[in-house]
């Protein structure tokens, strides 16, 4: 298997370019049926209608007391009490008429006859009777499919479920999902330097930290990482770990041995043995990262230092798979913030600088604490995003820019 030649691909393309690339090489997945208390972070197969009314019926939005409206426009007005309203009772012989009032509880259904609830801290109950203390309104109850109605779609194809979706599914009478099967990404780390943490540290060896990271990231996609052994500085050692990865993954990351140097085995082989769709994107940090195949299974090939390749897989990874599964994510959110320091841009790449915001009445502001290296994890670890300055953008303290949340 040979691929192109290095001067027949796509070279130092536009981050749009890129990923209009990578969409040429959709993934696909089979749908699966899932318990509902096993689909949190995971992505919906096919629309979801509601098998149900929710609520299926009126019932009462508070504590208090059921009464009719026309009885208890002024205040103080004495009812006699004629019954209890609970949640999950049997309530439809309930009823009321002129002068008369329910006990209620919130949930339970509304009794015949009545149209409005006075909340119990405005009554004043003795014996048999309650007295309201203030005029009603005709609110506090819940009409019958106020929420939802039955054969209404609550939640469409392609949701990412979080807590408040996985409610949602709940509410509207799943016990069983049609969910997107996890797909399996692989995720590789090279270089002769690296060591698992833990194990002691000779000199000019560090900790491999980028696979952990990574592995966070396609957890928080709803897919299953694939974490492999780090591999030396082999072509063959690398080659042996590719057809690994490509006969048991749908996809699989590479970081770092992308660049142009010596030592860049996986831009090598690639360029020798697979199948290169694009290399280099402008993009700071993460300029080098490549894009292709390997026995026919996709693959990225990220940066080595840790700050670029967590921001390549949000920038190209991210994308690939919100568009592959036709979803969205929890972490491709962008808001708009001012600069409180200067960020220095780039003329030719989309900058993509570490800054902590901080919430203000006026909006977000945005500031660069800490030094920008690619190797440096710190400034990313606490940082709230990442700047989406536009080439030749200016960085400028007091200028509104787009922030990426982290």
């Amino acid at each position: 298997m040979w691929g192109p030649k290095m001067s027949e691909i796509p070279n130092y393309i536009s981050l749009e370019e890129a990923i209009t690339i990578t969409q040429k090489y959709a993934l696909k997945t089979e749908i699966e049926s899932t318990p509902l208390d096993q689909a949190h972070g995971r992505i919906l197969g096919s629309d979801l209608p509601s098998k149900v009314n929710d609520p299926p019926f009126d019932n009462s939005a508070m504590d208090g007391f059921a009464v009719r409206f026309k009885d208890t426009e002024t205040a103080p007005t004495t009812l006699r009490v004629v019954a209890t309203s609970q949640a999950a009772a049997s309530n439809d012989s309930v009823s009321i008429s002129t002068g008369e009032a329910v006990r209620i509880m919130t949930g339970a259904p509304i009794p015949k006859g009545a149209d409005a609830i006075i909340p119990i801290e405005a009554c004043v109950v003795e014996g048999d009777s309650v007295t309201l203390t203030q005029p009603s309104k005709p609110h506090f109850i819940r009409r019958c499919g106020e929420n939802i109605k039955q054969g209404i779609i609550g939640l469409e194809q392609g949701s990412y479920l979080s807590p408040q979706s996985i409610s949602m599914c709940a509410t509207m009478g799943y016990d069983r999902l049609p969910l997107m099967k996890k797909l399996k990404i692989g995720i590789i780390s090279t270089g002769d330097e690296l060591k698992s943490p833990g194990e002691p540290l000779s000199f000019g060896e560090i900790y491999e930290s980028n696979s952990y990271g990574l592995s966070g990231l396609v957890e928080a996609l709803g897919h299953t990482p694939i974490r492999y052994p780090a591999v030396i500085d082999s072509l063959s050692e690398l080659r042996t770990q590719f057809n690994e990865a490509a006969s048991e993954c749908d996809l699989f990351l590479t970081s770092g041995g992308v660049s142009m140097g010596e030592w860049d085995f996986v831009r090598k082989l690639m360029e020798e043995e697979g199948d290169i769709a694009f290399w280099r994107v402008r993009i700071r940090p993460g300029s080098p990262p490549l894009f292709g195949h390997w026995n026919g299974t996709p693959m990225f090939g990220l940066p080595g230092n840790p700050v670029s390749s967590h921001v390549v897989f949000r920038m190209l990874v991210t994308p690939y798979l919100r568009d592959s599964l036709q979803t969205s994510f929890p972490i491709d959110r962008i808001v708009h913030a001012k600069l409180l320091t200067d960020v220095r841009s780039t003329k030719d790449c989309l900058t993509l600088r570490r800054v902590s915001l901080h919430s203000t009445q006026e909006g977000f502001l945005a500031e660069q604490p800490k030094h920008q290296g690619s190797g440096n994890i710190d400034s990313l670890s606490s940082a709230d995003g990442l700047t989406l300055l536009q080439p030749g953008q200016s960085g400028k303290t007091g200028e509104w820019i787009e922030v990426l949340l982290l």
